[in-house]
């Protein structure tokens, strides 16, 4: 090999090596004056000051639509949720600036490239989802056609001056309190009527799988299980309800350690976290057989359980509980704790 060819192979040896590190920080995600917790998204700032998150990816043909549940409005509510180009200054609120448009939720406003909005939708409220997502016919062309949901439900449109490549999914904040669970991965289709949690037939039925894999009735652990946050997450979609107040499962393998804990928790509970041990959540660990309720500390409660025992969680609603006008319920859980959210069933193996 001559000499050249050295200098020619070392060359493009560290040309791989660029393109790799540009791609790396191609994809990162971006975000200032807020934490995130898994899905969790939480305002860190000083209420002056704004919160934005920027995904590490723009919206495409596989994957051209998301959503934010609201955990917490916090002081004022003001959150934002939609698309701005990748280095969006994040000291801004997704649609002050131009390129880039978002549905406010403390005011319902549609914000499209200035600090002055337009009367869109309906204000936004713990528990509500806002959606955000292009048209597929958007990438034929080299403007985009962006809708926002509330709950699945189509709110309105907007078209913007600008390619999907170029539009990134984005959540600002700018209040304290204010916490929201993100969900980049999530499919827009119409929403599916309300029904009751049948385990036994549908995978439908559970909200959010984290390491567990669903085989008929059986929830099975499938995560690495080296350290204290390799747990597993199976949530159901529905909160318990007057017509279905309980559930129940049977511990067919404890594993080496049986840590399973059943229980209720907030909708959008950081998946890394057992039940009990943050706050919106209450549980019974089996491994222990501790009462964990919003703290890492449990409490005795009762018997440790094995294979083949039962493990059973409910609400004794009294009776004269009434549903609210959704069908659904709303179930308090230390009022410190949970700051009044929804909660559903939760099970960690």
């Amino acid at each position: 090999m001559s000499v050249r060819d050295e200098h020619l192979v070392v060359h493009v040896s560290v040309l791989r090596r660029r393109i790799r590190e540009v791609r790396a920080v191609r994809y990162r995600e971006r975000f200032k004056r807020m934490m995130r917790d898994g899905e969790v998204l939480s305002y860190q700032g000083n209420s002056d000051e704004v919160g934005c998150y920027v995904a590490p990816r723009p919206l495409s043909k596989g994957n051209c639509y998301f959503e934010v549940t609201i955990i917490d409005t916090g002081v004022r509510g003001m959150i934002a949720v939609g698309l701005v180009p990748q280095y969006y200054k994040l000291d801004h609120q997704p649609g002050w600036l131009p390129h880039s448009v978002a549905y406010h939720a403390d005011d319902g406003k549609l914000y499209n490239g200035n600090t002055i909005g337009q009367q869109f939708g309906p204000k936004c409220n713990c528990g509500d989802r806002i959606g955000c997502g292009i048209y597929l016919e958007a990438f034929e062309d080299r403007q985009t056609t962006v809708f926002f949901t509330k709950n699945g439900k189509e709110v309105g449109m907007v078209v913007v001056p600008a390619s999907p490549e170029a539009l990134y999914p984005a959540v600002g904040m700018h209040s304290l309190g204010e916490e929201v669970q993100l969900d980049l991965q999530v499919e827009w289709g119409m929403e599916k009527e309300d029904g009751l949690m049948i385990v036994d037939s549908h995978e439908d039925e559970w909200g959010r799988l984290h390491d567990v894999r669903f085989t008929g009735s059986v929830l099975e652990y499938m995560g690495k299980g080296k350290s204290i946050v390799d747990v597993g997450l199976a949530q159901a979609r529905l909160p318990l309800n007057t017509r279905c107040h309980y559930y129940e499962l049977e511990i067919t393998d404890a594993g080496e350690k049986c840590y399973i804990a059943l229980g209720l928790a907030r909708r959008g509970y950081p998946k890394n976290r057992h039940p009990g041990w943050s706050r919106g959540s209450i549980a019974y660990h089996a491994d222990d057989g501790k009462l964990f309720q919003g703290s890492g500390v449990g409490d005795a409660f009762g018997p440790r359980c094995f294979e083949g025992d039962v493990m059973v969680c409910g609400i004794m609603f009294p009776q004269d509980y009434i549903l609210d006008s959704g069908g659904e319920c709303t179930i308090r859980l230390l009022p410190s704790e949970t700051d009044n959210h929804e909660t559903n069933n939760v099970i960690r193996l």
